[in-house]
């Protein structure tokens, strides 16, 4: 498994590696360890949670490794704290913290990125409003340093604040009005290159 780290984990990669939980492993054990705290953290990021992901991919790995799941939980968050510098919960907690302590001026730029979820939609290449959504809620996630689903529940908040109405019912109309009439076309277009492709085999 070849993973590509940010550069300023790499010094952080290779301690893991030399760790006590680190050295125990092969490589390729070792890979996918790592490569399961990145889908942890990504989780936190996302939702503000890791317990349930832990639990599943320890399970998983245990059982492909022969591991205890109890070892193989061990295992991951250890190298979790290697790599990210803090545990899971130290994460978690520090993503809380800040989205509680957001203050009037670092809100200001929510509403922007809620209107731009009806951009993405309008101008967008098959764009549906949950994947617009998600994408300005990473987005301003990483602009405040909270979770994605801080950032949904802002947006949504201050979209009804401003706009009056609820951002889900806007992007679901504009869903209709761009994106459904997008697919269709592309559906008709596939059923006509079958229909083609029928008739070319007959004539064979």
């Amino acid at each position: 498994m070849n993973i590509t780290y940010d550069p300023k984990e790499q010094t952080r990669v290779a301690n893991s590696r030399e760790s006590f939980s680190g050295r125990m492993l092969t490589d390729p054990q070792f890979d996918e360890a790592m490569a399961i705290t990145g889908i942890i953290e990504r989780e936190i990021n996302k939702t503000g949670k890791f317990k349930e992901k832990l639990g599943d991919y320890s399970y998983a790995f245990a059982r492909s490794e022969k591991f205890d799941v109890m070892k193989a939980e061990t295992i991951i968050r250890d190298l979790f704290k290697e790599r990210t510098g803090m545990t899971m919960n130290q994460m978690r907690e520090a993503l809380v913290k800040r989205e509680e302590a957001l203050t009037d001026t670092q809100k200001r730029g929510v509403h922007i990125h809620a209107v731009e979820v009806g951009r993405m939609i309008q101008e967008g290449n098959k764009m549906p409003f949950h994947r617009a959504y998600a994408h300005q809620a990473r987005e301003l996630a990483i602009e405040l340093k909270i979770t994605e689903t801080g950032a949904k529940k802002l947006m949504k908040e201050e979209f009804k604040n401003i706009e009056g109405k609820e951002l889900y019912d806007v992007g679901k109309e504009l869903e209709e009005k761009y994106y459904r009439p997008q697919i269709e076309a592309e559906k008709q277009q596939r059923e006509e290159a079958r229909d083609q492709s029928r008739v070319y085999t007959r004539a064979r």
